[in-house]
């Protein structure tokens, strides 16, 4: 699944090409955490307490099998439509933002088992590695600059974040990893094309086309 430096890069690309306000987006800041936050109680990307992770299927509502892909039409009934939260307040911006990071996920994960169907290879735990080194090299190419702040807009949209409640500490541990992930793209940042091991230069391409054109026309849905 794709890591934050490419939630990232999405997030930027939305502000570029499309603006906030057309896409319904008030708190920049909350929104940007949203695209991470799915990630925080999987265990992958935050250091937390066992006590406080959670499945990944819960997190992403997500099926199950080797690579995963999350329902965020789902996510989206339940938590957009159905939520009740503010139009215009920071719950709400968080919430898009998690809406979005399951976009992702499932693009990229659903391309994902199609081209490996489509050249031959089955799931397991080799396919696996390749494929992470592949995203690996894929988050790296991006310049990537936006990083998420602590702010009591924030602190109080993760408290009542509807489907769990995130805690202040967790808050606090993700910005730190997130502000620590664009550092390393700065550091290791890849110019030119990567070279890729199982996936493809199209393939991301595509990708990144469709998640990126998926995530505009839900959110421009709220505000036409």
């Amino acid at each position: 699944m794709p890591s934050w430096n490419i939630h990232t890069a999405h997030v930027e690309r939305l502000l570029r090409e499309e603006g906030a306000a057309r896409l319904g987006v008030r708190d920049v800041n909350v929104f940007l955490f949203g695209n991470l936050l799915p990630d925080i109680y999987v265990g992958y990307m935050v250091p937390v307490p066992v006590a406080r992770l959670r499945d990944y299927r819960e997190t992403h509502f997500a099926d199950g099998g080797a690579i995963p892909s999350p329902n965020y039409e789902a996510f989206w009934e339940r938590y957009v439509v159905g939520g009740g939260t503010s139009a215009t307040g920071p719950v709400h911006d968080l919430v898009l933002g998690a809406w979005a990071h399951l976009v992702c996920d499932s693009v990229y994960n659903t391309h994902t088992r199609a081209y490996i169907a489509s050249i031959g290879v089955k799931a397991g735990d080799v396919t696996r590695k390749r494929k992470q080194r592949d995203f690996a090299l894929f988050g790296r190419s991006f310049d990537i600059s936006l990083r998420p702040r602590v702010t009591p807009e924030l602190m109080a949209a993760c408290a009542a974040y509807p489907q769990y409640s995130i805690g202040e500490e967790d808050v606090r541990e993700a910005v730190a990893v997130a502000g620590h992930i664009v550092d390393e793209n700065h550091a290791g940042l890849i110019c030119g094309v990567p070279e890729y091991d199982l996936l493809t230069p199209e393939f991301f391409a595509k990708a990144s086309a469709e998640a990126n054109a998926t995530i505009v026309a839900g959110l421009c849905r709220l505000t036409s």
